[in-house]
């Protein structure tokens, strides 16, 4: 292999998807500073070009000359998704090939899910590419990102997000790992202490400054070590070990279904479902849905809380597009893009595919709407989350916190409930049952399930159930 050029292309066009925000331009900006600092202490600084991408490298092939293309294999949204094409196109014109390593465990060109789970197990073993010493200088032309500004985005007041770089990202890991993670998988569906008890990585890996196969690999050690333990020593680190390691081959497999069928990101996996929410969308209930005026407080607290912070555990987003899709009845397209835009750790894949799963359109998985009263008392039962991000409710006393609108000794200054929970939630039952019962649904079904369904045990695709009970942790995805 000759000379590398580290190259990042900064897509203006990109930045101007639905699904696109300030706060994971900042992100990018802090992880691109973080890269370029790595690179120029090798011998080659990152080399950032601003424009679309078959022009960039059209131009960089003719002032260096390139032999061919590596960058790991991305399964993201339609636009990068078609971009990828158009540069598949221009690479073969060329006589240029492109590698693109795996850097998660998702197959592309996959048949079907058998035996998936042992390949993905397969792939995190893999030794890691050890960081070259030295990289043979090409250019020094200084370039930098543009201000957010510069390319059409608002400031978002994220002002309590997570930093990026790579050194972070390992340091919170580390951290999850030896300190602040052995109560993880009781701790973490509550708001309370799901903040300090999850591992807090998905930013970074959304962003690929660290590996999922680094952190397999990383934990597993971390197992090993716990196994060395005395007796009576290792407290609730297995447990929790085991629950993130359980989680880390599901992020692949929910990115996976996207590969496979990228339409998801439009269209509802199930056909049944089509039609039954598009033909009204209440405004205003989005509105409050966004502002977290809803007059639910776990819904509004949560909503408040990934507004200023980026992050909320995935219990509480569960619950925030449950209220949606049902007791709102949003269509889920809209409310997803709002969501991505909110999440710094949004990631396509896991997002489509989780949005789908909350709001009932896949045909294969549980019904689950969430109750935000029972949510609330499950999870913050005295009303901590709660008073800490809705203020209007600090002297609430803690009988009244999670049905604030049944409080009569003074006045708040906090909305009334936007629906009757109760009816609401049993419409949205009915509505969808009645779709899911017909003989034609479970025949879709099953074709569905054979495709995306998890051929491992704990991820359950078409067995119908209400609400599980407080600490049932059934898919989540709390990184």
């Amino acid at each position: 292999m000759g000379p590398v050029l580290p190259l990042y292309i900064l897509e203006p066009n990109l930045w101007q998807q639905p699904d696109m925000s300030h706060r994971h331009y900042m992100f990018l900006s802090e992880c691109i500073s973080s890269l370029n600092s790595s690179l120029t202490a090798l011998g080659q600084p990152l080399y950032i070009q601003v424009g679309e991408a078959v022009s960039v490298l059209n131009e960089i092939d003719k002032n260096f000359g390139i032999d061919s293309l590596w960058s790991h294999q991305e399964t993201w949204n339609d636009w990068t998704y078609k971009r990828d094409k158009k540069v598949i196109l221009w690479a073969k014109s060329k006589n240029i090939s492109w590698h693109q390593p795996r850097q998660l465990g998702v197959i592309r060109g996959l048949k079907n899910r058998d035996g998936w789970a042992g390949k993905w197990g397969f792939d995190m073993k893999k030794t890691l590419i050890v960081t070259p010493q030295k990289l043979p200088f090409i250019t020094s032309i200084e370039t930098k990102l543009p201000n957010p500004e510069d390319i059409g985005l608002k400031d978002d007041s994220c002002t309590m997000r997570q930093v990026g770089g790579r050194s972070r990202g390992l340091a919170e890991l580390n951290s999850f790992l030896y300190e602040r993670g052995e109560h993880y998988t009781k701790e973490m569906s509550s708001p309370v202490t799901a903040f300090s008890s999850c591992s807090r990585i998905s930013p970074y890996l959304a962003f690929g400054v660290i590996s999922m196969r680094e952190v397999f690999q990383i934990a597993e050690k971390r197992v090993a070590e716990i196994k060395l333990l005395p007796r009576g020593t290792k407290g609730k680190w297995p447990n929790a070990l085991r629950s993130f390691t359980g989680r880390l081959r599901w992020h692949c497999h929910f990115i996976q279904k996207l590969e496979d069928e990228p339409r998801m990101e439009f269209s509802n996996l199930h056909s049944a479902y089509n039609g039954l929410r598009e033909s009204s969308f209440n405004e205003d209930y989005f509105k409050a849905w966004q502002d977290g005026m809803t007059g639910y407080p776990m819904v509004d607290a949560s909503m408040r809380a990934l507004n200023a912070t980026g992050w909320i555990n995935f219990r509480m987003r569960a619950m925030l597009v449950s209220f949606a899709s049902y007791h709102l009845w949003l269509h889920w397209t809209r409310t997803a893009h709002f969501l991505a835009t909110k999440f710094t750790d949004y990631e396509p894949g896991i997002h489509y595919s989780q949005f789908q799963m909350q709001s009932g359109t896949t045909g294969i998985n549980s019904i689950r709407i969430y109750n935000p009263i029972k949510q609330g008392v499950d999870n913050d039962p005295n009303g901590v989350f709660i008073r800490e991000w809705i203020p209007e409710l600090r002297d609430v006393p803690d009988e009244f916190i999670h049905t604030p609108w049944l409080y009569t000794a003074s006045p708040l200054n906090y909305p009334a409930p936007i629906v009757d929970e109760k009816l609401a939630r049993q419409e949205a039952a009915a509505k969808i049952y009645s779709v899911r019962k017909k003989i034609s649904h479970k025949v879709e079904a099953g074709k569905i399930a054979k495709k995306h369904g998890s051929r491992k045990s704990g991820l359950k695709n078409t067995v119908d159930r209400p609400e599980k009970k407080k600490n049932s942790q059934q898919g989540e995805l709390p990184l």
